[in-house]
């Protein structure tokens, strides 16, 4: 069977290298006075550390977030209008990512430390629930999916989503109260996600 997603997956491509490229500019160089030492530049480079935190952390949360796109499209052969406009919302909130990801690096020190944990960890329920959003648009009609896929498969990737739901929902409650620990929540479930895809197996024959 001829793939007909290939002109949404070279788009989607080009939308996460974009929102990651974004991430970049919000690396600020330090400004220093005349006179100034290397010592000053240190102090200076020490005091943005929470923009590098950001920065990693949404940097490879895009990457797992492409990854498991880019898994999914392996499973999907025709598409549809609402499959279409489900991908498109995915595209949407990781274009957003580099805005909370922004909050955090300047509001993590602050009084709004709270709120700006609570954006970000609020974005990624989101996110989730476009992935299972996307895949439930692509089970609805069985045709649009890679041909001799199982039962079994299906099920399996979206269980993949669906578990992440309510720990991501979980990460979000907490940031009010403890948003540290809400952010420690989602990379733990960031380094599920990208051990479990690799588990992930769609070639096993259907169970009859």
């Amino acid at each position: 069977m001829e793939k007909e997603t290939g002109r949404i997956e070279a788009f989607s491509d080009g939308v996460f290298a974009i929102a990651v490229t974004l991430l970049v500019l919000e690396l600020h160089i330090p400004e220093l006075k005349d006179g100034d030492t290397p010592v000053h530049l240190l102090n200076a480079l020490k005091i943005q550390w929470p923009g590098y935190i950001a920065f990693v952390i949404s940097f490879f949360s895009i990457f797992i977030i492409w990854v498991n796109h880019h898994k999914i499209f392996k499973q999907i052969y025709k598409r549809n209008t609402g499959l279409m406009f489900a991908n498109g919302f995915i595209l949407f909130l990781v274009s957003l990512v580099s805005y909370p990801s922004a909050l955090l690096a300047k509001f993590f020190l602050s009084d709004s430390k709270q709120l700006s944990v609570t954006i970000y960890t609020g974005l990624f329920v989101l996110i989730n629930l476009a992935f299972n959003l996307l895949w439930q648009q692509a089970t609805l009609d069985k045709k649009l999916l890679r041909p001799g896929i199982s039962d079994t498969a299906i099920r399996r990737l979206r269980n993949n989503y669906l578990y992440g739901f309510p720990t991501y929902l979980a990460a979000f409650i907490v940031s009010f109260f403890y948003p540290d620990l809400a952010l420690a929540v989602c990379v733990l479930l960031w380094v599920f996600w990208a051990a479990s895809s690799k588990k992930i197996n769609f070639t096993e024959t259907p169970v009859l």
